[in-house]
């Protein structure tokens, strides 16, 4: 640590820090534009300036950008603050003089601009101490391109931070964005109009500081920031369990935000991710519980009737329970209770449901670290083996993106370039790149990267892996040997943090026993050696640790011979050959209306991930809990809760849970590997600050007594 006084205070900050984070990690007020904890300094923004002193002697000092100088023991630095004296007064006068140009083009649209509410641009400019304009001059002014449906452009309010571009160029690896102009004409866009082509493009929305890239679903559904409700989430569409903020208003979807969470997805989303749950306000929303009538066409009798149909087609009936790798650990727990662990399959096909068991065999058999993103992007060799990442868990992608620049790091360490200068890094490095290999099906997004790259099919992969295994350690059964393979074994032995990614995309149980022969065999050589098996959905790992003894083919061949399935958020027309099963007697819970509800018997309305509280269970098997953003409409319950309703009415007491406490607490007592379940994360009876619950109004909610008005004033 480094002793540092700030305006005449000592802080014990970390050496060789850059000093504008050391400074915003003690809260002090520096503004700032273009620095980001992800991309680093490039000092283009001039915002943070201050007035550093050479020693104790010096009463004058010299103007500095914070975020381009360097944490040292010893050092005298005067922040001041806007229209105040003192030694940093200099500096205060400055930065409100930056301030003031860079507002003179920005347009006056505050009420209209969708930054509205959550604005860093008005954070800044009140900070820095500008609040009169004083330009009467004629603004320059953009034309605005096409970017897509997701991100919509407003030119006119850019600051010229080169935010967007240091993204989406040099971070996540986009090459159809960039700087264009010269002087104090600057463009940020495509050189012609266009759809984005990069899958992280949405994240342009959070990273600019102003409202130049907008959320356009979003625009076309638009509230006030302040106006929105949001709680604490997991994104439902892979297995990487990112952690978000989906945000709603009048019980619909608004929009859905990065949530922070320093080891899994930092301070980035895939698009997948941040536009794929429009699902939740979608048209073909199941709302009512339905029964299907002797003419085969659905009635929608009511909650109890519905229910009380259910009892009767089950009571006395040989009943099987379809899971789902999609639906919380609450709704499979409790259908797995309902019908018996006998009669449970976890829902997915017997070749996937082999891989993610084979998967969960070479976790539990450990010699081998299972990393978290933050863990990839420090690898310094990866090995990429059957899976097609940037397509079945694109967040791990960007991780790997950094992972194969992390030599740049290394190099500017020693040429002594502080790690944060992110010019200096990256042109100290030029194009060197870490090791990665890819050996897959067909080529991917990130072949770009790659020292060299593998095609074949699952079993001539899995050869390969073996082949690599052998060469590393000659203990482990042999397999393919040609060049590629002995540049991987050559590359991953040289490494100290290698990483080996693999996963159930190819559905090959072999693919996954070479990957984890070859994390051992690294392991055994003293490696800090890295295995992360991807999963294809959100909960695969959380369903197979349940388990069941039924496989879907058993299942399937029950049903032919009259069983009565209770299928949870599964379609199974997904799952097996084309024309798919028949159903004629499933009982069907769910929340879209798919092939298999259509022709089920009863279908029940059931919560999505938005409204509803649960877990799920990702790649590392890192429990993460999802709390409920609004309460459903209509018939809607989470499935949990049809089980409980359903186990009532067939004289069970023994699945009558009170809440999702109880649930959760049951289905952790179920098995060892399950126990953590219930220390995830607070319960129900957590509150925050002013005794509020997760799901947050933000204090200048201003609907609280218009959006019931109509119901009590």
């Amino acid at each position: 640590m480094a002793r540092v006084n700030i305006d005449g205070k000592d802080y014990d900050l970390p050496e060789g820090q850059n000093l504008l984070h050391a400074c915003l990690s003690e809260q002090l007020d520096l503004p700032y534009f273009c620095w980001h904890p992800a991309m680093g300094s490039v000092g283009s923004c001039r915002l943070c300036a201050v007035i550093q002193y050479r020693d104790e002697a010096d009463d004058r000092g010299r103007l500095q950008m914070a975020c381009m100088v360097n944490v040292e023991d010893g050092q005298r630095i005067a922040i001041g603050a806007a229209g105040r004296e003192g030694p940093g007064a200099f500096a205060a006068d400055f930065r409100s003089q930056v301030i003031e140009w860079l507002m003179e083009n920005h347009p006056h649209d505050c009420p209209v601009c969708e930054e509205g509410g959550e604005c860093h641009l008005q954070d800044m400019t009140v900070m820095a101490g500008h609040s009169m304009r004083r330009y009467r001059g004629m603004k320059r002014t953009w034309e605005n391109q096409y970017l897509g449906p997701f991100v919509g452009h407003e030119m006119n309010r850019c600051i010229t931070c080169y935010r967007c571009v240091r993204y989406y160029r040099d971070y996540a690896g986009g090459t159809d964005l960039d700087a264009f102009g010269s002087k104090s004409r600057m463009f940020f866009g495509r050189a012609e109009d266009g759809v984005l082509e990069s899958e992280f493009a949405g994240n342009l929305v959070e990273v600019c500081p102003t409202g130049v890239f907008t959320d356009k679903p979003f625009s076309k559904v638009y509230t006030r920031k302040w106006d929105l409700q949001s709680a604490p989430s997991i994104c439902p569409h892979c297995s990487v369990g990112c952690n978000t903020f989906p945000a709603e208003r009048y019980g619909v979807l608004k929009r859905v935000h990065n949530r922070y969470h320093g080891e899994v997805n930092g301070y980035f989303l895939c698009d997948r991710g941040r536009y794929g749950s429009h699902f939740v306000n979608h048209d073909k929303r199941i709302r009512q519980a339905g029964v299907r009538a002797e003419d085969g066409v659905f009635e929608a009798p009511g909650r109890d009737a519905a229910v009380t149909a259910v009892a009767e087609r089950l009571q006395d009936a040989d009943v099987i329970g379809i899971g789902s790798p999609r639906a919380s650990m609450g709704a499979n727990f409790a259908l797995r209770e309902l019908v018996g662990a006998g009669n449970f399959c976890i829902g997915m096909a017997d070749d996937e449901a082999a891989t993610v068991n084979a998967m969960l065999g070479a976790y539990r058999g450990g010699g081998f670290k299972i990393p978290s993103l933050t863990d990839i992007e420090n690898a310094d060799a990866v090995l990429i083996l059957g899976e097609d990442i940037s397509n079945t868990a694109a967040r791990m992608a960007l991780a790997v993106r950094q992972a194969a620049h992390g030599v740049a790091f290394e190099m500017a360490k020693a040429a002594r370039i502080p790690d944060w200068q992110d010019a200096g890094v990256r042109g100290h490095a030029q194009h060197a790149k870490s090791p990665l290999f890819i050996a897959s099906v067909a080529s991917t997004r990130i072949d770009d990267l790659a020292a060299a790259t593998r095609y074949g099919d699952a079993i001539d992969l899995a050869r390969a892996g073996f082949g690599i295994a052998h060469a590393i350690d000659s203990d482990y059964p042999p397999g393919a040997l040609d060049a590629f393979v002995t540049s991987v074994a050559e590359a991953l032995s040289g490494a100290e943090h290698p990483l080996v990614i693999a996963g159930s995309e190819a559905r090959e149980p072999a693919l996954v026993q070479a990957a984890a022969n070859i994390a051992r065999a690294l392991g055994k050589k003293g490696k800090d050696a890295m295995l992360a098996l991807v999963a294809s959905e959100s909960n695969s790992y959380g369903v197979a640790l349940l388990g069941g003894s039924l496989s879907l083919e058993n299942a399937l061949e029950r049903i032919a011979e009259g069983a009565v399935p209770v299928i949870v958020e599964n379609d199974l027309h997904r799952r097996v050959p084309a024309g798919g099963p028949h159903l004629g007697r499933a009982i069907v819970l769910d929340y879209l209306e798919t092939p298999t509800a259509e022709t089920a018997a009863v279908v029940l309305p059931a919560s999505t991930y938005a409204e509803q509280t649960g877990t799920f269970v990702n790649y590392e098997t890192r429990a993460q809990r999802f709390y409920q953003v609004f309460e459903p409409t209509d018939e809607v319950a989470p499935s949990w809760r049809w089980i409980s309703a359903i186990a009532r009415a067939l004289g069970r007491n023994d699945l009558d849970w009170a809440d999702m406490d109880a649930l959760t607490k049951a289905c952790a007592a179920s098995g060892d590997e399950l126990a953590g379940l219930a220390e995830v994360a607070p319960g129900a009876g957590f509150r925050v600050a002013a005794d509020s619950k997760i799901p947050r109004q933000p204090h200048r909610y201003s609907g609280r007594t218009a959006m019931r008005a109509n119901v009590s004033v």
